[in-house]
């Protein structure tokens, strides 16, 4: 889930970047700072987008930079146990597929993709179902339930983010489609 928050943080802002508007160089490094990063209490940070106060700048002694005590809007992804995403295969792998949902990737193992065997066909780099005739591979746009989250602030790419598609309304958004369309139309 996309939130838009309001922060507060002390930024640094470098000697290189003191000439000039200081609200453009407090935005500056605050995006550098934090686009990016990733908390475990707020999630994903994805754009500084306005500053709102900026205070009374300081200069720590044997430092060349100016601190300034800064409140600003951000977009931060944050995601929820339980919510409905919709993304796109970015890898498959023999024990499931790598799905963008946003600012980060989640993990729909094949035990989770649908109540049919899921094998890995390396050869075509795909999922291919035991007896549906369904296949997964990159590209493929999905919608997925998210129902394990674990964030790791130290290491970032190691944070997990659990998928399932084995419920009703979700899966491959052609499968979904497929569905909806009346029995006399699937005949044809």
């Amino acid at each position: 889930m996309y939130k838009k928050m309001k922060l507060a943080d002390t930024i640094r802002v470098a000697p290189g970047l003191l000439g000039g508007d200081v609200k453009t160089n407090v935005k500056a490094a605050l995006k550098d700072k934090l686009e990016g990063r990733i908390d475990k209490a707020l999630g994903a940070i994805v754009a500084v987008t306005e500053i709102e106060t900026i205070g009374e700048g300081h200069i720590l002694v044997g430092d060349g930079a100016v601190y300034y005590d800064a409140t600003f809007e951000a977009i931060v992804f944050v995601p929820v146990i339980q919510e409905v995403i919709e993304g796109e295969i970015v890898e498959t792998v023999d024990f499931g597929a790598f799905i963008s949902i946003g600012a980060m990737d989640g993990l729909l193992h094949v035990s989770q993709i649908t109540d049919d065997f899921m094998s890995y066909d390396g050869k075509n780099g795909r999922l291919v179902s035991k007896t549906g005739g369904r296949a997964l591979s990159e590209g493929d746009k999905i919608r997925a339930r998210i129902v394990a989250v674990s964030i790791n602030e130290r290491e970032p790419r190691e944070s997990k983010i659990g998928l399932t598609m084995r419920q009703h309304s979700l899966g491959k958004i052609e499968w979904i489609e497929e569905e909806k369309k009346p029995k006399a139309e699937k005949a044809e």
